[in-house]
């Protein structure tokens, strides 16, 4: 089917979905239908109460889709919630994104934050901001930059793991410290800063400073700070 249609909603209204090239809401508009588009942009309030599938997706925004979601290039500036799975292939997260079960995908860059109440699996993940994954946290880059607040997965998985604690621009002279807690990490080269977690295991691990780590297991390389506190390390 040719998609020849724009859905251009500059008030409030439902509108069908259908096949379109551009879907562009400034007011307040609900998508009662499937919406498969080439562009979708969200600069007022929209709801889709079905699925939605497009290629460049920009919320600057409030956006919700109720079931699963398809897109190739993801902004989200504003807010977006997904209510079933969002396979996001590229995604920059200025804001907050929100999905009920899985977040997968090729490319995640967090500057806001993330809340995903299943697993979120991806290549390269890299999060200067924050995250609540209920699930697991895996991909073969992860860079996790702690600037405020707590970051949180139930079990952070891939090849190369480094998180590492980072100033904070916004507040120069402020105290908080941002941290990362999982129950277990797992890779071939972890270097952990400011980390609560039950388990590390990995090839060459790093304990850097202001982690509290229950049990190490390493093949390889070891090395711990003064200031990070192991209860139990084993070599494997």
């Amino acid at each position: 089917m040719k998609r020849s249609e724009n859905l251009i909603i500059n008030g409030t209204g439902s509108y069908p979905g259908g096949r379109y090239d551009k879907v562009s809401i400034r007011g307040e508009g609900t998508i009662v239908n499937d919406v498969e588009s080439l562009t979708f942009h969200v600069y007022g309030t929209s709801e889709a109460v079905e699925n939605l599938k497009t290629g460049s997706v920009k919320i600057f925004g409030e956006a919700e889709v109720k079931m699963n979601m398809e897109a190739e290039d993801t902004l989200v500036m504003g807010s977006m919630m997904v209510g079933g799975n969002a396979h996001l292939k590229k995604i920059k997260i200025l804001g907050l994104l929100e999905v009920g079960q899985r977040l997968t995908g090729d490319e995640a860059n967090i500057k806001g934050s993330i809340a995903v109440n299943g697993d979120v699996e991806y290549d390269k993940f890299d999060s200067s901001g924050g995250f609540e994954i209920k699930g697991l946290l895996t991909a073969d880059t992860i860079k996790v930059g702690l600037r405020f607040g707590q970051s949180s997965a139930e079990e952070i998985g891939g090849g190369k793991i480094t998180v590492k604690k980072r100033s904070n621009s916004l507040l120069p002279f402020g105290r908080e410290v941002g941290s990362l807690v999982a129950k277990v990490i797992e890779g071939d080269d972890i270097y952990l800063e400011n980390t609560k977690a039950d388990m590390v295991r990995g090839n060459i691990v790093k304990i850097g400073p202001g982690c509290q780590i229950g049990v190490v297991e390493y093949r390889d390389d070891f090395t711990q700070d003064p200031k990070a506190t192991i209860k139990t390390m084993t070599k494997i």
